[in-house]
């Protein structure tokens, strides 16, 4: 497989492991599947990925756990995700912090750990706000601001929100 072959493998993998966590209702069969596309695309990144590549699919990794109901390895992944995207900033582009946040806000929340879900919320909408002369595009804010999966779950709503 050439280097452009994986990029796409890793991307097709990557996009459609949204088409199951996005399923009203799945099987335990696609439960499974979610899970190793998530996995299979950030093999793939870590490959021939940037280091920006490599910190989203640990995001989707974190995202299918949480999905799944699993908080110590949705949190095991958001932790690597703010690990890469701290030490690389400079790949990142601004909603990779606050998506870094959000993963470990929905951990938390999900592992019952609420005062440390709502730390990381506060610090994703900090991590969206405009600073030093730049505009945060609306993307980005919305993440954290508009996201009721995040701000359900860790500021009073219902935890059954974390799933959909």
């Amino acid at each position: 497989m050439t280097p452009d072959e994986q990029r796409a493998l890793a991307m097709q993998l990557y996009n459609t492991t949204w088409d199951l966590i996005d399923k009203p209702e799945r099987t335990r069969d696609e439960d499974d599947e979610l899970l190793h596309r998530a996995h299979a695309s950030r093999y793939h990144w870590g490959e021939v990925g940037t280091a920006a590549n490599r910190a989203r699919g640990e995001w989707i990794c974190s995202r299918v756990y949480t999905v799944l109901g699993r908080a110590e390895p949705a949190l095991h992944h958001a932790r690597r995700c703010l690990e890469l995207v701290e030490s690389h900033p400079a790949d990142m582009e601004e909603w990779d912090l606050p998506a870094a946040y959000e993963a470990l806000a929905r951990g938390h929340s999900l592992a019952g750990e609420l005062d440390e879900a709502r730390r990381y919320v506060d610090l994703g909408r900090q991590a969206t706000k405009p600073d030093r002369g730049r505009r945060r595009s609306r993307a980005a804010r919305g993440r954290f601001c508009d996201d009721p999966h995040v701000a359900g779950p860790v500021t009073g709503g219902a935890p059954s929100a974390l799933n959909a």
